[in-house]
């Protein structure tokens, strides 16, 4: 096997392996996409919470491939994609959301944009590394921007799938999660402060 690239299992282990990592992508994407149905309601924060701290359970104890440790690489990677967004929401025509103010806005955003990381740059990427980066970095980038148009309409999907893609490379780059949390995070706390 060449350098670089992810490790095959073979065997009923693998295809168990395997319909473990689709059915956890299934339920953590479904989950995603109800989160709809509990908008407006009295309870939605806590449900919202409930859903983020079991997507990030669930996509963390799932076992997938690990990329190329380049730990250095997190602060450059991040500082990168901390550049593009704050470029980007400066350069964002058009009125902004005005949302809510205070340390549980801070919180939950927080914790969301986490949540969503663990899932779609561990899990998901992890999931797809399995047929080569690009897919990897395709297939989670596509997915990130599929699941936030019931929330944010169609209009938001060619803004999610760019996002989905910066935060994907990071992925590749720092070969982690952690980059892609904390651009993330920014680009979460740059939308609601």
């Amino acid at each position: 096997m060449r350098a670089g690239t992810a490790t095959i299992a073979t065997g009923r282990g693998a295809d168990h392996e395997r319909m473990l990592v689709i059915g956890a992508i299934a339920t953590g994407a479904a989950a995603l996409v109800l989160r709809l149905a509990v908008i407006g309601r009295p309870s939605a924060s806590v449900v919202f919470v409930a859903i983020y701290v079991a997507l990030a359970a669930l996509a963390l104890s799932v076992p997938v491939p690990k990329g190329a440790d380049r730990a250095l690489a997190v602060p450059i990677v991040a500082g990168i994609g901390i550049a593009a967004v704050a470029f980007a929401t400066a350069a964002m025509p058009g009125p902004r959301f005005v949302v809510a103010h205070g340390p549980e806005v801070v919180a939950f955003n927080s914790l969301a944009a986490v949540a969503e990381e663990a899932f779609f740059r561990r899990l998901v990427y992890g999931g797809f590394m399995r047929l080569g980066v690009a897919p990897a970095v395709l297939g989670s980038a596509l997915l990130f921007a599929l699941v936030h148009v019931p929330l944010y309409g169609m209009a938001a999907f060619w803004v999610d799938l760019g996002a989905g893609l910066l935060l994907s490379w990071q992925r590749w780059a720092s070969g982690g999660w952690a980059a892609p949390a904390i651009t993330h995070v920014t680009a979460n706390l740059l939308a609601v402060l």
